[in-house]
Protein backbone atom coordinates (compact mmCIF):
# COMPACT_ATOMS: atom_id res chain seq x y z
CA UNK A 1 0.00 0.00 0.00
CA UNK A 2 2.83 2.94 1.12
CA UNK A 3 6.54 2.16 0.79
CA UNK A 4 9.20 4.57 1.83
CA UNK A 5 12.75 3.80 0.59
CA UNK A 6 15.70 5.70 1.95
CA UNK A 7 13.78 9.01 2.39
CA UNK A 8 16.15 11.56 3.89
CA UNK A 9 15.40 15.58 4.87
CA UNK A 10 17.42 17.61 6.14
CA UNK A 11 16.65 22.20 7.18
CA UNK A 12 20.08 23.73 6.61
CA UNK A 13 22.46 21.35 8.13
CA UNK A 14 19.96 19.75 10.62
CA UNK A 15 18.78 16.21 9.30
CA UNK A 16 15.54 15.34 10.13
CA UNK A 17 15.14 12.06 8.04
CA UNK A 18 17.67 9.62 8.05
CA UNK A 19 17.50 7.27 4.83
CA UNK A 20 14.10 6.07 6.21
CA UNK A 21 12.47 2.84 5.03
CA UNK A 22 9.36 1.34 5.98
CA UNK A 23 6.30 -0.44 4.43
CA UNK A 24 2.93 -0.57 5.69
CA UNK A 25 0.37 -3.42 4.33
CA UNK A 26 -2.75 -3.10 2.82
CA UNK A 27 -5.76 -3.50 5.74
CA UNK A 28 -3.59 -3.00 8.42
CA UNK A 29 -2.74 -0.15 11.02
CA UNK A 30 0.65 0.65 11.33
CA UNK A 31 1.58 2.53 14.52
CA UNK A 32 4.75 4.86 13.73
CA UNK A 33 6.16 6.28 17.30
CA UNK A 34 8.51 8.89 18.51
CA UNK A 35 9.40 11.72 20.67
CA UNK A 36 8.49 15.15 18.79
CA UNK A 37 11.13 15.64 16.82
CA UNK A 38 11.96 12.53 15.73
CA UNK A 39 10.55 13.18 12.01
CA UNK A 40 6.79 12.05 11.89
CA UNK A 41 5.33 15.26 10.86
CA UNK A 42 8.37 15.60 7.92
CA UNK A 43 7.71 12.19 7.08
CA UNK A 44 3.79 12.72 6.98
CA UNK A 45 4.04 15.94 4.71
CA UNK A 46 6.27 14.28 2.30
CA UNK A 47 3.70 11.20 1.84
CA UNK A 48 0.95 13.86 1.68
CA UNK A 49 2.83 15.69 -1.37
CA UNK A 50 3.56 18.90 1.08
CA UNK A 51 6.53 18.57 0.96
CA UNK A 52 9.60 17.00 -1.17
CA UNK A 53 12.36 14.80 0.29
CA UNK A 54 15.88 15.49 -0.73
CA UNK A 55 16.26 12.01 -1.52
CA UNK A 56 14.19 8.57 -1.60
CA UNK A 57 11.50 7.49 -3.04
CA UNK A 58 7.71 7.25 -1.67
CA UNK A 59 5.10 5.28 -3.65
CA UNK A 60 1.16 4.66 -2.63
CA UNK A 61 -0.37 1.76 -4.63
CA UNK A 62 2.83 1.38 -6.93
CA UNK A 63 2.67 4.84 -7.79
CA UNK A 64 4.76 7.75 -6.87
CA UNK A 65 3.77 10.18 -4.74
CA UNK A 66 2.35 13.32 -7.11
CA UNK A 67 -0.65 15.67 -7.11
CA UNK A 68 -2.52 13.17 -8.66
CA UNK A 69 -1.86 10.28 -5.80
CA UNK A 70 -3.20 12.75 -3.06
CA UNK A 71 -6.77 11.44 -3.96
CA UNK A 72 -5.27 8.22 -1.98
CA UNK A 73 -4.75 10.05 0.85
CA UNK A 74 -6.76 10.96 4.02
CA UNK A 75 -5.23 12.70 6.45
CA UNK A 76 -6.94 13.70 10.08
CA UNK A 77 -4.54 16.15 11.30
CA UNK A 78 -3.46 16.81 15.25
CA UNK A 79 -5.33 20.10 15.45
CA UNK A 80 -9.02 19.41 13.75
CA UNK A 81 -9.58 21.00 10.43
CA UNK A 82 -12.90 22.05 11.06
CA UNK A 83 -15.04 25.08 10.62
CA UNK A 84 -17.18 25.88 14.01
CA UNK A 85 -20.21 27.80 12.71
CA UNK A 86 -20.30 25.22 9.89
CA UNK A 87 -22.67 21.99 10.89
CA UNK A 88 -21.53 18.66 11.04
CA UNK A 89 -23.23 17.71 7.36
CA UNK A 90 -22.07 21.22 5.89
CA UNK A 91 -18.35 20.62 6.99
CA UNK A 92 -18.57 17.59 5.12
CA UNK A 93 -20.16 18.99 2.27
CA UNK A 94 -17.71 21.93 1.72
CA UNK A 95 -14.93 19.46 1.76
CA UNK A 96 -16.24 16.78 -0.78
CA UNK A 97 -16.58 19.61 -3.24
CA UNK A 98 -12.71 20.12 -2.27
CA UNK A 99 -12.51 16.57 -3.97
CA UNK A 100 -14.87 17.32 -6.72
CA UNK A 101 -17.83 14.95 -5.72
CA UNK A 102 -21.00 16.25 -7.41
CA UNK A 103 -24.40 15.83 -6.34
CA UNK A 104 -25.72 12.05 -5.74
CA UNK A 105 -22.34 10.94 -4.58
CA UNK A 106 -21.61 13.52 -2.81
CA UNK A 107 -24.65 13.29 -0.90
CA UNK A 108 -24.46 9.49 -0.30
CA UNK A 109 -20.60 10.05 0.82
CA UNK A 110 -21.82 13.14 3.55
CA UNK A 111 -24.28 10.36 4.72
CA UNK A 112 -22.01 7.46 4.82
CA UNK A 113 -19.12 9.17 6.63
CA UNK A 114 -21.26 10.58 9.57
CA UNK A 115 -22.75 7.09 9.89
CA UNK A 116 -19.14 5.68 9.88
CA UNK A 117 -17.98 8.02 12.93
CA UNK A 118 -21.62 7.61 14.96
CA UNK A 119 -22.56 11.02 14.01
CA UNK A 120 -25.67 10.74 11.92
CA UNK A 121 -28.34 12.32 14.82
CA UNK A 122 -26.00 15.24 14.95
CA UNK A 123 -25.66 16.20 11.35
CA UNK A 124 -27.29 19.52 11.46
CA UNK A 125 -25.41 20.27 14.42
CA UNK A 126 -22.59 23.20 14.39
CA UNK A 127 -19.42 21.62 15.17
CA UNK A 128 -18.55 24.72 18.02
CA UNK A 129 -21.43 22.51 19.98
CA UNK A 130 -20.16 19.43 19.98
CA UNK A 131 -17.74 17.82 22.69
CA UNK A 132 -13.90 17.61 21.85
CA UNK A 133 -14.75 13.90 20.92
CA UNK A 134 -17.07 14.20 18.78
CA UNK A 135 -15.04 16.96 16.72
CA UNK A 136 -11.96 14.58 16.69
CA UNK A 137 -14.68 12.05 15.16
CA UNK A 138 -15.47 14.70 12.68
CA UNK A 139 -12.04 15.19 11.61
CA UNK A 140 -11.77 11.83 10.67
CA UNK A 141 -15.09 11.96 8.62
CA UNK A 142 -13.32 14.83 6.80
CA UNK A 143 -10.32 12.40 6.49
CA UNK A 144 -12.98 9.80 4.96
CA UNK A 145 -15.11 11.94 2.48
CA UNK A 146 -13.47 10.93 -0.62
CA UNK A 147 -13.01 7.78 -0.31
CA UNK A 148 -8.81 7.53 0.16
CA UNK A 149 -6.88 3.62 0.28
CA UNK A 150 -4.53 5.30 3.59
CA UNK A 151 -6.02 6.96 6.23
CA UNK A 152 -3.05 9.18 8.45
CA UNK A 153 -4.35 9.22 11.69
CA UNK A 154 -1.93 11.76 13.39
CA UNK A 155 -2.33 11.81 17.43
CA UNK A 156 -6.46 11.09 17.23
CA UNK A 157 -7.09 10.94 21.01
CA UNK A 158 -5.15 13.88 21.83
CA UNK A 159 -6.39 15.99 24.77
CA UNK A 160 -9.56 13.63 24.80
CA UNK A 161 -11.05 12.18 27.81
CA UNK A 162 -10.32 8.52 29.05
CA UNK A 163 -14.34 7.60 27.52
CA UNK A 164 -14.09 9.50 24.43
CA UNK A 165 -10.48 7.61 24.14
CA UNK A 166 -12.38 4.80 24.14
CA UNK A 167 -14.92 5.67 21.70
CA UNK A 168 -12.17 6.95 19.60
CA UNK A 169 -10.15 3.61 19.63
CA UNK A 170 -13.38 1.57 18.46
CA UNK A 171 -14.13 3.68 15.47
CA UNK A 172 -10.38 2.84 14.44
CA UNK A 173 -10.85 -0.67 14.89
CA UNK A 174 -13.95 -0.19 12.63
CA UNK A 175 -12.30 1.30 10.09
CA UNK A 176 -9.85 -1.24 10.21
CA UNK A 177 -12.42 -4.19 9.70
CA UNK A 178 -14.00 -2.30 6.55
CA UNK A 179 -10.51 -2.34 4.93
CA UNK A 180 -9.08 0.43 5.65
CA UNK A 181 -5.26 1.29 5.46
CA UNK A 182 -4.22 3.35 8.17
CA UNK A 183 -1.06 5.09 9.55
CA UNK A 184 -1.32 6.19 13.00
CA UNK A 185 0.86 8.48 15.17
CA UNK A 186 0.75 8.09 18.95
CA UNK A 187 2.63 9.50 22.13
CA UNK A 188 -0.10 6.74 23.89
CA UNK A 189 1.86 3.64 24.03
CA UNK A 190 -0.85 1.44 25.57
CA UNK A 191 -3.10 2.87 22.22
CA UNK A 192 -0.53 2.15 19.70
CA UNK A 193 -0.72 -1.57 21.59
CA UNK A 194 -3.94 -1.55 21.63
CA UNK A 195 -4.43 -0.92 17.74
CA UNK A 196 -1.57 -1.44 15.37
CA UNK A 197 -1.01 -4.89 14.06
CA UNK A 198 2.94 -3.43 13.55
CA UNK A 199 4.97 -0.81 14.87
CA UNK A 200 7.84 1.04 14.21
CA UNK A 201 9.77 3.08 16.64
CA UNK A 202 11.29 6.68 15.48
CA UNK A 203 13.86 8.22 16.63
CA UNK A 204 16.01 11.23 15.08
CA UNK A 205 14.79 10.24 11.63
CA UNK A 206 15.94 6.51 11.64
CA UNK A 207 13.35 3.59 12.38
CA UNK A 208 15.39 1.69 15.78
CA UNK A 209 12.93 -1.16 15.77
CA UNK A 210 9.86 -2.67 13.76
CA UNK A 211 7.23 -5.25 13.78
CA UNK A 212 4.52 -6.72 15.82
CA UNK A 213 3.86 -6.46 19.70
CA UNK A 214 4.87 -10.11 19.84
CA UNK A 215 8.26 -9.75 17.74
CA UNK A 216 9.46 -6.32 19.23
CA UNK A 217 8.78 -8.16 22.29
CA UNK A 218 11.63 -10.21 21.62
CA UNK A 219 14.21 -7.46 22.42
CA UNK A 220 13.87 -7.79 26.57
CA UNK A 221 14.60 -11.37 27.55
CA UNK A 222 11.76 -11.57 30.05
CA UNK A 223 8.92 -13.21 30.80
CA UNK A 224 7.96 -10.38 33.47
CA UNK A 225 9.44 -7.14 34.68
CA UNK A 226 9.25 -6.65 38.72
CA UNK A 227 9.25 -3.25 39.99
CA UNK A 228 9.90 -2.68 43.84
CA UNK A 229 9.85 -0.06 46.75
CA UNK A 230 13.03 -0.08 49.48
CA UNK A 231 15.41 2.22 51.17
CA UNK A 232 17.91 -0.63 50.52
CA UNK A 233 18.36 -0.16 47.02
CA UNK A 234 21.75 -1.20 46.36
CA UNK A 235 21.61 -3.94 48.29
CA UNK A 236 17.99 -4.97 46.04
CA UNK A 237 20.30 -4.67 42.95
CA UNK A 238 22.98 -6.88 44.51
CA UNK A 239 20.36 -9.52 45.61
CA UNK A 240 18.90 -9.31 42.06
CA UNK A 241 21.73 -9.68 40.06
CA UNK A 242 22.94 -12.47 41.79
CA UNK A 243 19.20 -14.36 40.97
CA UNK A 244 19.89 -13.71 37.40
CA UNK A 245 17.73 -10.18 36.71
CA UNK A 246 18.80 -7.54 35.10
CA UNK A 247 17.68 -3.78 36.75
CA UNK A 248 16.34 -0.85 35.15
CA UNK A 249 15.21 2.36 36.10
CA UNK A 250 11.98 3.83 34.52
CA UNK A 251 11.45 7.18 36.00
CA UNK A 252 12.23 6.92 40.06
CA UNK A 253 11.04 2.90 39.91
CA UNK A 254 13.44 0.44 40.37
CA UNK A 255 12.71 -2.64 38.52
CA UNK A 256 13.74 -6.03 37.52
CA UNK A 257 13.88 -7.99 34.28
CA UNK A 258 12.59 -11.80 34.93
CA UNK A 259 14.43 -14.31 32.99
CA UNK A 260 11.80 -17.20 33.57
CA UNK A 261 8.14 -17.32 35.29
CA UNK A 262 8.87 -17.79 39.13
CA UNK A 263 6.20 -18.02 41.92
CA UNK A 264 5.85 -14.22 43.97
CA UNK A 265 6.99 -16.11 46.76
CA UNK A 266 10.41 -16.81 44.97
CA UNK A 267 10.54 -13.72 43.56
CA UNK A 268 10.39 -12.47 47.39
CA UNK A 269 13.07 -14.59 48.37
CA UNK A 270 15.32 -13.25 46.16
CA UNK A 271 15.58 -10.06 48.17
CA UNK A 272 15.78 -11.98 51.51
CA UNK A 273 17.43 -9.95 54.33
CA UNK A 274 15.94 -6.17 53.21
CA UNK A 275 13.06 -4.68 53.80
CA UNK A 276 10.71 -4.63 50.55
CA UNK A 277 8.10 -2.05 51.37
CA UNK A 278 6.45 -3.00 47.78
CA UNK A 279 6.12 -5.49 45.27
CA UNK A 280 4.58 -5.37 41.60
CA UNK A 281 4.27 -7.95 38.59
CA UNK A 282 4.32 -6.52 35.20
CA UNK A 283 4.02 -8.04 31.99
CA UNK A 284 6.63 -6.52 29.19
CA UNK A 285 4.94 -3.85 27.80
CA UNK A 286 5.46 -1.44 25.05
CA UNK A 287 6.94 1.44 26.93
CA UNK A 288 9.51 -1.03 28.34
CA UNK A 289 10.92 -1.80 24.58
CA UNK A 290 10.54 1.86 23.82
CA UNK A 291 12.40 3.01 26.35
CA UNK A 292 14.75 0.21 25.38
CA UNK A 293 15.38 0.97 21.88
CA UNK A 294 15.53 4.56 22.04
CA UNK A 295 17.72 5.09 25.23
CA UNK A 296 20.34 2.13 23.73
Amino acid sequence: MLKIENLSKAYSKRSVLDDLSLQIQPGEIYGLLGANGAGKTTTINIICNLLQADSGKVTICDRPISASTKQLIGIAPQENLLYKTLSCQENLNFFTKLYGLTGKERQQQVKACLAAVNLSDRATTPVEKLSGGMQRRLNIAVALVHKPKLAILDEPTTGLDIEARYQMWELIKQLKQSGMTILLTTHLLDEAERLCDRIGILKAGKILAEGSLAQLRQRIPATEIVTIQTQEEEKAIALGNKCGFTYRRYGRDLAFWLPQQLELKEIIACFEGINLESIARTPVRLEHIYIEVTNK
